[in-house]
């Protein structure tokens, strides 16, 4: 499978608990934070949940 490059851009603060959660589960505990992660199904539902807060690394 492809890696996926995810930096979180934007605050956590004020969110709900499930996108927070799901923050969490990807590894973004704090602004500006780089994770690398294989391209599943379930790690681009989870991309998809928060992509308002994170942006994708080429």
């Amino acid at each position: 499978m492809s890696k996926v490059k995810i930096k979180q851009v934007r605050s956590r603060i004020g969110r709900p608990k499930d996108q927070k959660l799901t923050l969490d589960a990807l590894g973004l505990r704090k602004m500006n934070r780089i994770v690398e992660h294989e391209a599943t199904p379930q790690i681009m539902g989870m991309i998809n949940k928060v992509k308002h807060l994170i942006a994708i690394i080429d």
